[in-house]
């Protein structure tokens, strides 16, 4: 930068030399490790496309601009100063200091193309421009530099008020000058520009002169702008997703039976059943599925009992899972047996603007004969337990919904006592410890095992809680729920 003509403020000290290369080390070593974590984030972000990497790979790029621009500017420090600082003042004739080694090429081509200097002399009419700024401006050094009322020509349309005012409050009011501007150089390209100035005053106080050092900030408004689009993408994306969990959770909350002690099915009759259900939510609280339970008292006295899943999570999960009940619930009370019930529901979910695979599993307890009817489709069978053992029901069979069209589902009718336990529950009651058709099995295993403390249950209530206990605190990758019938006598 071209010295000043006056200085009116003392000249600061000059930095010892170990003290900017130890700088220089650390800013190596920072760009060093944050070139790791861009590679990682890169990786990531191959693999999906989450607005959360996104934005932290925008924060890496902007980080990236600072640290070379720091890295650049300790460079020109060091190049500034002296090899050695003596205590006395060295001879006219003394030799010039040792260069210090050159920057990585990169880094210093980088810090040539974005940092300038300037200064336009009010006295002489003289202006000098560094070679660095001629390069920014795209301004070949044989066209002269450009007077203050010359620089507006290469100044954008829009900003050329703002720099007329900096320039005015500086030569004027003697004010710094510290603000941006965008240039439209000879190739078309726009570049932003950011301009720090002082004005130097004569011996009467008066603006002789003004430098500047003018530095291109292009890239490094790019790499914020896309720090704020990322950042507002994954806002808006978290407030979508709060959106959708709050629906998901509310239509859930609507759909499900709204008992929550135990229910006396059927009212009045020769033998009841002490029923009682739950809903286990997964353990990250944002996976709302598509899990169901449900018992309802059908016109002509006997017992409709269903629990099943739907594949996905969120509000399309838990809206077809409200259709689906509603289904179920509608076909149960205009006398569908448990097999067509379930072909109807099968069709449904095959004919859907949704497509969707679900399980499932249906029952009706006939009071006057103690039977459960039941079909299943592609679900756990319930459990039942007596005489202080459990055991599963061999399931009939039957596909997943949805899975084909024209699927035909198979019935079983299985005879219960008095003091008889019910088990019907969702397979994701349980942690998988292992993948595959075995997995399905590993919460029905756990459930068996727990027969002595059903035994113990005086309620389907208390058998509930027993479960809750088994599984409540459990870090389950998916929701479950659990409905638990004890048969009167």
């Amino acid at each position: 930068m071209p010295p000043p003509l006056f200085a009116d403020h003392p000249a600061d000290r000059t930095p010892e030399r170990d003290a900017v290369e130890a700088l220089i080390s650390q800013a190596r070593s920072l760009r060093g490790g944050l070139d790791a974590v861009r590679r990682e984030s890169s990786v990531a972000a191959d693999l999906a496309a989450d607005p959360q990497l996104r934005w932290q790979r925008a924060l890496c790029d902007l980080a990236v601009h600072h640290l070379d621009d720091l890295g650049g500017h300790l460079d020109q420090l060091r190049e500034g100063l002296p090899a050695e600082i003596a205590e006395e003042e060295p001879e006219p004739c003394a030799e010039p200091p040792v260069a210090p080694p050159e920057p990585e090429t990169h880094e210093r081509g980088a810090l040539l193309r974005r940092v300038g200097s300037a200064e336009w002399n009010l006295l002489t009419d003289e202006v000098s421009w560094s070679d660095e700024l001629f390069t920014m401006f795209g301004r070949d050094p044989s066209e002269g530099p450009l007077t203050l009322d010359e620089l507006p020509s290469l100044v954008h349309a829009d900003d050329q008020e703002s720099l007329a005012v900096m320039v005015t409050d500086c030569l004027v009011d003697g004010r710094p000058i510290d603000g941006e501007f965008r240039i439209v150089r000879a190739d078309a390209g726009v570049r932003t520009v950011h301009m720090v100035g002082e004005p130097v005053l004569d011996a009467d106080g008066s603006t002789a002169c003004m430098w500047a050092v003018l530095r291109d900030v292009s890239e490094l408004r790019r790499s914020q702008m896309a720090v704020r689009e990322t950042r507002d993408s994954l806002q808006r994306q978290r407030h979508i997703a709060q959106t959708e969990h709050r629906l998901a959770v509310e239509l859930q909350e609507a759909v499900l039976p709204p008992w929550r002690g135990s229910l006396r099915f059927p009212q009045g009759g020769p033998v009841t059943l002490d029923l009682a259900g739950r809903y286990l939510p997964a353990g990250t609280s944002a996976l709302i599925g598509g899990d169901w339970y449900d018992a309802l008292q059908l016109p002509d006295g006997k017992t409709l009992l269903s629990v099943g899943d739907l594949t996905g999570h969120g509000v399309a999960a838990t809206s077809g899972m409200a259709m689906v009940l509603g289904a179920l619930r509608g076909m149960a009370v205009a006398g569908h047996r448990p097999g067509p019930l379930m072909g109807f529901l099968n069709q449904l979910l095959d004919t859907s603007a949704q497509p969707a695979l679900g399980s499932a599993v249906c029952c009706r307890f006939d009071p006057e004969a103690r039977t459960l009817e039941w079909a299943q489709a592609g679900h756990p069978a319930p459990l039942l337990f007596r005489g202080g053992t459990g055991r599963a029901l061999d399931p009939p069979e039957g596909v997943l919904l949805g899975a084909t069209s024209g699927a035909t589902y198979a019935e079983r009718i299985e005879r219960l006592e008095p003091g008889d336990l019910l088990v019907l529950h969702t397979d994701g009651l349980a942690p998988r410890r292992t993948h595959g058709p075995q997995s399905a099995h590993e919460g029905a295993e756990q459930l068996l095992a727990l027969a002595p403390r059903f035994s113990a249950a005086r309620s389907a209530q208390d058998s509930v809680r027993v479960v809750v206990e088994e599984f409540g605190s459990t870090e389950r990758e998916d929701d479950a729920c659990v409905l638990i019938a004890r048969v009167g006598g």
